[in-house]
């Protein structure tokens, strides 16, 4: 099955939605920015499970969902954490 521009605006917005629940940065990002965090964490998640010997994004199917969701777990502590020491320097 081909996985077009559709599934991964689905997919990204489940992912980036769920993932900023996790994280706690709901209130910071909209809708665009949890699809665009979703997509690129579908990405990075299935970059970790390839090199762990695993299978990333499939589809659109659960196994994608929590590869994606994961990803953007990553992405989303790495923002965090460059933001946070960032925002630590202003006065």
């Amino acid at each position: 099955m081909r996985f077009g521009i559709v599934g991964w605006i689905i997919l990204g917005g489940l992912a980036g939605w769920i993932a900023s629940l996790i994280t706690g940065t709901r209130a910071r990002y909209g809708v665009l920015l949890d699809i665009v965090v979703g997509i690129l964490g579908a990405f990075v998640g299935g970059l970790i499970l390839h090199a762990l010997g695993g299978v990333g994004v499939t589809g659109l199917n659960v196994w994608s969902l929590l590869v994606a969701v994961t990803g953007s777990v990553v992405l989303l502590w790495i923002l965090n954490a460059i933001r946070g020491r960032g925002a630590g320097l202003r006065p």
